[in-house]
């Protein structure tokens, strides 16, 4: 659904900014994040997280480092300072847009149907 592309668009990138804003993780990690702490409305498979990470290093707003202590070597991304410069304008950013919505009588729960393909 394009809706939901379109607001992937915008949530994706900064859902993975707020996730790492606690400590570091590596990128399957996020997923399982991501799908358990938004019930399943954001999330999203490895072929679309790792692009995503790897634009948000090329822009500065995370950094990875290799962990080889492990079975396998794992790449861990945390939040530079930049990229909680970056949380915390567009974290205001949407709060703004839930507030607008939630003043037309949106609620989180009567958008969720949206987000879920609900309507056509």
């Amino acid at each position: 659904m394009e809706l939901e592309r379109e607001l992937m668009r915008g949530a994706g990138p900064l859902a993975v900014l707020k996730l790492l804003e606690s400590r570091e993780m590596y990128g399957y990690e996020l997923v399982e994040a991501m799908t358990k702490k938004t019930e399943g409305l954001l999330s999203m498979g490895q072929s679309t997280l790792y692009p995503m990470l790897y634009n948000l290093e090329a822009k500065g707003l995370v950094a990875g480092r290799v962990d080889e202590s492990g079975a396998r070597p794992r790449k861990y991304y945390r939040l530079t300072t930049k990229g909680k410069k970056k949380l915390q304008t567009e974290g205001k950013k949407w709060e703004s847009m839930v507030t607008a919505l939630g003043h037309l009588g949106l609620s989180p729960q009567s958008i969720s149907p949206l987000l879920e393909g609900g309507v056509a």
